[in-house]
């Protein structure tokens, strides 16, 4: 059916995108940590799969989406 590496690129797609439609539907907003925990779990998972493609202008953008949510995380009290 699916190969893991799909699996994990779908996963990770699916994650961002709903907060992207939580956050669009405005029951979450940019500030809500949950908000910035979904960007990062997503953004992890795309970073692996974008490694396990081989495809590094899809890594690059992953890791910095990555690093921006953790960053907000990290920053929020």
């Amino acid at each position: 059916m699916f190969d893991l590496v799909t699996v994990i690129g779908v996963i990770g797609a699916a994650i961002i995108l709903f907060g992207f439609f939580m956050n669009q539907t405005h029951r979450w907003r940019d500030t809500d940590r949950v908000y910035d925990v979904t960007n990062f779990i997503g953004g992890v998972l795309m970073t692996a799969y974008a490694f396990l493609i081989g495809s590094m202008p899809f890594a690059v953008l992953n890791v910095v989406w990555a690093f921006i949510s953790l960053r907000d995380l990290l920053s929020k009290k």
